[in-house]
C-alpha cells in the first residue's frame, strides 16, 4: 500500500498538545506552537509502538518543521529571523487553522 503524505513543504501546521503517560518522541517545548512543513524526512516505524514491544507498523511519515524562535520562547530576545527545526512525526501534527487538540 502505498504512504500517502498529509503535508508538504511549506504547509503551515500545529503541533498537537498532549502529555501521555507512555513514550512519545514530541517535545513538550514545542506542543501547540505552529510552524511550517520544511522537509519529508521519510517514513519510519512509530517509535510509540516500538518502545513497547509493538510493531511499529503502518510506518508514519516524518516531517522537519521550521519554528520562528519567537513562536517557541515567549522571552527570545535574539534576532527576529532565528528559528528552531524539529523533527516531527505525522500523527503529532494538525494544520495550523485546525484548533488544538
Amino acid at each position: 500500500m502505498a504512504q500517502t503524505n498529509r503535508y508538504r513543504p511549506g504547509d503551515r501546521v500545529r503541533v498537537r498538545v498532549d502529555s501521555p503517560t507512555h513514550h512519545f518522541r514530541t517535545p513538550t517545548y514545542i506542543q501547540g506552537k505552529q510552524g511550517q512543513v520544511v522537509a519529508l524526512c521519510g517514513t519510519f516505524s512509530n517509535p510509540e509502538s516500538l518502545a513497547h514491544g509493538g510493531s511499529g507498523l503502518p510506518k508514519i511519515p516524518l516531517y522537519r518543521v521550521e519554528f520562528p524562535q519567537t513562536e517557541v520562547w515567549a522571552e527570545y530576545h535574539g534576532p527576529a529571523a532565528d528559528t528552531v527545526l524539529v523533527d516531527i512525526y505525522e500523527h503529532w501534527l494538525d494544520p495550523a487553522n485546525q484548533e488544538v487538540r
